[in-house]
């Protein structure tokens, strides 16, 4: 190869654009385009205000549903626990008619475990536990029924409906009931609650796109003789797009940073009366917050809704401009 040709590859070599020109080309204009959709945002504060109260309060109603339901799902059942049967028995009977059903009901195969308490112990408990125990000496003989408690082997709901039914072939059952029935109408009316909360979640995502949307049909009105000269001298779709992009971007996030307040505030209101709620069937109650992946996960949903906004926004203007 010859000096002139050799030094023709150098100085070609000189002004070749790399892979990371272009990339860092690229970082810097998304960067100044983001850079500068927030300072335009920042400089009408009371229209963004606005703006982003509607889209705080449409991210926060179903963002507050599903925490609360995440509060209530505490009175659920655990999947472990196994539900039972407390078999109240006739009073007067005696007692070694009490020890025989007992003792029959161990024996059987489909019980895990069965539990005398006889009237006495259960007098005895009552004083210890209530204040009312003073009652029981109003009475000549014990009110309170011997009491057997059996855990069953099967915990379907048909399984445990046809034990309780065939407990009262003894004809000292004077009644039988599943202490975990009120948890299985509670699970019943949290899955009711679960299916409105994702139905109110999937209606208000849709207003957070159409508020957002809106908004940049403004802005792009504002701008639409520099978007035609724009496209006259040569820009790119993705070119008029980017900015309009950034600011839908900025509008989901800062919509969902005050929505993550709102849920909070909301949350410490219901907190006092949710914790006496509990307290009365779990003995205790802990107030599940939203949390890291809570927090980050409604921020980067208000992010996606307010990116899809403006791109469903400018795309339908893009297209009006190519119908001229």
């Amino acid at each position: 190869m010859s000096k002139r040709a050799q030094s023709s590859a150098r100085g070609a070599s000189g002004h070749r654009i790399t892979r990371v020109d272009r990339l860092k080309h690229w970082l810097a204009r998304h960067r100044y385009e983001a850079t500068e959709a927030l300072r335009r945002l920042l400089q009408m504060p009371l229209a963004a205000l606005m703006t982003l109260s509607m889209l705080g309060v449409a991210l926060a109603v179903p963002g507050f549903l599903l925490t609360l339901l995440v509060n209530l799902e505490q009175l659920s059942p655990a999947a472990d626990l196994k539900p039972q049967l407390a078999v109240y028995l006739k009073p007067g009977i005696e007692t070694r008619r009490i020890d025989v059903i007992s003792r029959e009901l161990l024996l059987r195969d489909d019980l895990l475990s069965v539990e005398l308490i006889s009237s006495d112990t259960g007098a005895q408990e009552f004083k210890q536990r209530t204040e009312l125990g003073a009652l029981l000496d109003l009475f000549e003989n014990n009110p309170l029924p011997a009491v057997i408690l059996i855990v069953p082997r099967d915990s379907s709901t048909g399984a445990l409906q046809t034990m309780q039914q065939s407990l009262f072939a003894y004809e000292e059952v004077d009644s039988v009931e599943l202490d975990i029935e009120w948890l299985v109408r509670l699970g019943a009316i949290l899955g009711s609650f679960e299916r409105v909360s994702l139905i109110l979640s999937v209606l208000l995502g849709l207003t957070v796109l159409l508020v957002v949307a809106n908004t940049i049909r403004t802005l792009i009105s504002s701008r639409l003789e520099e978007i035609e000269v724009s496209l006259l001298i040569g820009a790119t779709s993705g070119w008029v797009r980017r900015p309009f992009l950034y600011a839908g971007f900025w509008y989901g996030l800062f919509g969902a940073v005050l929505a993550t307040l709102l849920i909070y505030l909301a949350l410490i209101f219901v907190e006092s009366p949710l914790r006496e709620l509990t307290t009365l069937y779990l003995g205790g109650f802990e107030l599940q917050w939203l949390g890291f992946q809570g927090v980050a996960s409604l921020l980067a949903l208000g992010s996606v809704l307010g990116w899809g906004g403006a791109y469903l926004a400018v795309s339908r203007q893009l297209t009006q401009f190519d119908a001229r």
